[in-house]
């Protein structure tokens, strides 16, 4: 007799079920000299940042920028086992998304989004981090996409969340990694763009960022912008960087309020 693939200890529904959308869901038209819905083109979505909720975690972060949620846990340094000596440390990172982050259910497996995801966040704070205190071991960086709102959205909260995380572990930092992002929609700039208005845009930049040094370390731009439009975006970003480097030194401050109590 075939055994039966049920699984009772869960609700068992259609593989390419989809959420029930409502009229405020539902996506809007926009053409090009409309203004933007709900939001001026250089305001940002409200964010909410905490630290240290993991207590397994040597360092952890959850950030949450309205749709986007993610959660970032670190352990390390630990020293790497079967690996030839290097003067410098070594920093993994890996993005796992949650099977109900997006609209349609997503596999559990890894595929090329979150490889892509984890290579832009690597590249945003690997500058920061200072490697060659710590020779022969190893960061473990774990980010999970709790909700998503677009690519570039958990490009800009993971680097957030991870640089965060890294701070709250008390490992060696050269400076705060902060991201921001901008679309191009007709002639005009919007920060911190949702996925529909940067499937309607003409091109999309990520900025990494750290205010305190005023070093970029990572610019990440998709679609089609001209030298000019992409120097646009890039200061329209940094302005808001600034803004949201205050917003992570007062989680990392009021994180060492709590442990310390």
């Amino acid at each position: 007799m075939a055994q039966n693939a049920f699984d009772r200890r869960r609700v068992n529904g259609p593989e390419e079920s989809l959420p029930y959308l409502y009229d405020a869901d539902l996506p809007s038209k926009w053409s090009p000299g409309q203004p933007r819905k709900n939001r001026a083109p250089s305001d940002i979505r409200p964010i909410f940042l905490q630290s240290g909720l993991i207590s397994q975690a040597t360092g952890s972060a959850y950030v949450e920028t309205d749709k986007t949620k993610i959660a970032c846990a670190i352990y390390g340094p630990r020293q790497s086992k079967n690996v030839a000596f290097h003067e410098k440390g070594r920093l993994n990172v890996e993005v796992k998304f949650a099977p109900y982050s997006c609209p349609t259910r997503r596999a559990p497996m890894r595929d090329a989004e979150d490889r892509s995801i984890a290579m832009a966040i690597h590249q945003a704070i690997i500058a920061s981090v200072r490697l060659e205190t710590f020779p022969k071991a190893t960061i473990d960086i774990f980010v999970t996409v709790i909700e998503t709102d677009g690519i570039e959205g958990c490009v800009a909260a993971g680097s957030i969340a991870a640089s965060t995380a890294l701070a709250d572990a008390g490992i060696e930092v050269i400076g705060i990694v902060v991201s921001c992002t901008a679309a191009l929609m007709g002639k005009e700039i919007w920060l911190d763009p949702t996925d529909e208005e940067s499937r309607l845009s003409n091109g999309t930049l990520v900025l990494s960022y750290m205010p305190a040094l005023e070093t970029a370390t990572s610019v990440w731009q998709t679609g089609r912008m001209n030298v000019y439009e992409v120097l646009q975006c890039i200061e329209a970003c940094q302005n808001r960087c600034n803004d949201i480097h205050a917003v992570v030194a007062q989680a990392l401050l009021e994180g060492s309020r709590t442990s310390t109590t």
